[in-house]
């Protein structure tokens, strides 16, 4: 179906969207090797079998943290917004992933895993989201399950978004869905 450009996967936290996603950009790139992707990926970050925080990668391997249990800046980390038990870098976040978003003519895809409450965090991240969706190019990002019923108000923006498609993803139907969003993208590049 041309016209809906907003791919959305949502799920419970440790389905997979993440990995859904790698792998469809991983067929997308074999498929197509001369395809522009921009965007970015958040990342567990472990240690001794712990999650102690997260990072954000861009599609080309840069780094920078997101979020952690024990930030070292801790002066300037005292004034972090917290999520759970991590502090997040809110200025760390932005220098990696906002340029990530910047719309340019020859990008034909635009990445986000994820749009949820540690990104929304910036106050700058959600403007750049919607420049993205504007842009009529296509997204395929990762949002967070409802809480209690309720979405983040800037994630229930993005699932009433015209164009927007949402896939539910469950340990069940993650082949059909990498399928499914691998035909409905190549369906909607330019």
């Amino acid at each position: 179906m041309a016209g809906q450009k907003c791919f959305l996967v949502t799920g419970s936290p440790g389905v997979g969207k993440t990995t859904l996603i790698s792998k469809v950009l991983e067929i997308l790139k074999t498929s197509n090797p001369n395809l522009k992707i921009q965007g970015f990926f958040t990342r567990e970050i472990r240690r001794g079998g712990e999650r102690v925080g997260f990072e954000v990668v861009t599609l080309d391997g840069r780094t920078a943290p997101l979020a952690s249990v024990n930030p070292t800046s801790s002066a300037e980390s005292v004034r972090w917004p917290n999520v759970g038990r991590y502090k997040v870098d809110v200025a760390s976040f932005e220098s990696l992933a906002l340029p990530e978003l910047q719309v340019k003519a020859d990008t034909d895809l635009f990445v986000i895993d994820e749009v949820g409450k540690m990104e929304l965090f910036s106050s700058l991240f959600f403007p750049a989201v919607l420049r993205v969706l504007e842009s009529n190019k296509p997204l395929l990002a990762t949002i967070p399950v409802p809480k209690a019923g309720r979405d983040i108000p800037a994630v229930g923006r993005l699932k009433s978004h015209p164009g927007a498609t949402l896939f539910t993803l469950t340990t069940n139907n993650r082949d059909a869905m990498k399928d499914q969003i691998y035909s409905r993208l190549t369906d909607n590049l330019d």
